[in-house]
Order: structure tokens, then sequence, then C-alpha cells
């Protein structure tokens, strides 16, 4: 996510903190979390593709591979 938006999400919460926020602001808040939101589970979700468990009989097997076996 770049720097500004980051950098307007502070200032909402801290906004909101102190004095509140319209309408308008308190939507482009939700949006701006919404997005934020969906970066870091795509995030996670690449790093659990590329993770593996190591059994105690050293065996490996891809945590991705896994979730397939549920």
């Amino acid at each position: 996510m770049e720097k500004e938006k980051l950098d307007r999400i502070k200032e909402l919460a801290h906004k909101k903190k102190e004095i509140g926020l319209s309408d308008e602001e308190l939507s482009e808040q939700k949006k701006l979390y919404d997005e934020y939101l969906a970066e870091i589970r795509a995030s996670f979700g690449s790093i659990l593709d590329n993770s593996v468990i190591k059994r105690p009989d050293g065996s490996v097997e891809k945590v991705k591979d896994r979730k397939k076996n549920d």
C-alpha cells in the first residue's frame, strides 16, 4: 500500500479519536481499511503458500498441499 494511503489512515484515526469524523470521512476510512486488510490477507496467503511443515520423522509437507487434503 502506498505511503500516502497509510498516512491518510493514520490521519483519519487520529482525527476520529480527537474530534470525530464526518460521514464522508467515515466512508473514506472504511474504504482505506478494507483495501489495507485485503493486501494483508493476500500477503499472508502468499506466505502460507510458500511455507512447509517438517515432521519429526523428517518428512516435509507444503502447507498449500495440506490445505487441499482437508
